[in-house]
């Protein structure tokens, strides 16, 4: 661990990580990422914020790789070339909900910067593989994946999947060992609540660590799950195809709107259509109600097992 007046070296999403807000999620590291070194710095940032170009009222976009965004209460973030975050905190923020946009939304906007896919979801290891689970806000995905390792799997990201394109071949790349947890989900799941770290405060959402049964190695992305409720009807599952896969991975790519925003577009293009159509992807529905990551699993595991009819 580097270990300097203002900095701590951290590792997560194939990173080094050299930031000057503590980052006690990540678990801290000496060398290199398979991805580099970025830092993350805090700075004054309200005169460049006026500058910059916007695209909305919350959003700066500058011809030199540069994305701020601005949330009310808590900072001003810059995002530059995919080797910086810089944040000008606003006074009193807290400090657990800048952390949460840093290693959240900074974060894919970094990733995309330096071409690097980032997913909407979690991804957990079967037989050595990685399988992604995405869906919108809700679907989910989280409670699925912390069923599945009370099952004896392990995870390798929760929230953004980085993935990386190696002769062009999908690897998904490490997160960090936590997972974010709603009360709900807890209770399915024999958790209490009063163990766990609220995100920030007054949230019902919890910070779970989960570093007994993560994976700190990229893996070759083998399937992709999405995720989907229905207002009625059992747990089902059924493939993807055609064009679909590509609206997929297109709706669950982290920070989607941001895409058009950077200029980005065709870069995005390329990179889905360079895989999209060898991964086997699956839509798989649950009911709203009632607790089905039982159900769901076995489905899941029997569609990586023994595929499903097309």
């Amino acid at each position: 661990m580097t270990n300097t007046a203002q900095r701590l070296s951290y590792k997560a999403f194939g990173l080094q990580i050299n930031s000057e807000f503590p980052l006690p999620e990540l678990p801290t590291c000496d060398d290199p990422g398979i991805l580099g070194a970025i830092s993350v710095t805090r700075e004054e940032l309200s005169s460049k914020w006026q500058e910059i170009p916007k695209l909305s009222s919350h959003i700066g976009v500058s011809s030199d790789h540069e994305v701020m965004f601005q949330v009310p209460e808590i900072a001003i973030f810059s995002i530059r070339d995919g080797h910086s975050i810089v944040v000008s905190p606003f006074a009193a923020a807290d400090e657990d909900c800048i952390r949460l946009y840093i290693l959240g939304s900074c974060m894919g906007v970094l990733l995309m910067q330096r071409n690097i896919l980032p997913l909407h979801g979690s991804a957990i290891v079967v037989n050595n593989k990685a399988y992604a689970l995405l869906g919108q806000s809700g679907a989910g995905k989280s409670t699925l994946a912390s069923y599945l390792m009370d099952q004896g799997y392990y995870m390798i990201s929760d929230d953004v999947i980085p993935i990386m394109l190696t002769e062009g071949v999908p690897l998904a790349i490490p997160g960090y060992p936590q997972q974010k947890l709603w009360e709900q989900s807890l209770q399915h799941l024999g958790l209490q609540s009063s163990e766990y770290r609220p995100l920030f405060k007054r949230e019902t959402k919890f910070a779970v660590p989960v570093h007994n049964q993560f994976h700190n190695e990229p893996l070759p992305l083998a399937g992709v799950f999405e995720l989907e409720v229905k207002s009625e009807g059992s747990v089902a599952i059924g493939p993807i195809q055609g064009l679909e896969k590509f609206n997929t991975l297109f709706n669950h790519t982290y920070q989607k709107l941001m895409i058009d925003r950077m200029g980005i577009r065709e870069w995005h293009f390329s990179t889905l259509a360079r895989f999209v159509n060898r991964l086997p992807m699956y839509r798989l529905s649950r009911p709203a109600d009632g607790f089905s990551a039982p159900r769901q699993t076995s489905l899941l595991l029997e569609a990586i097992y023994e595929g499903v009819d097309q």
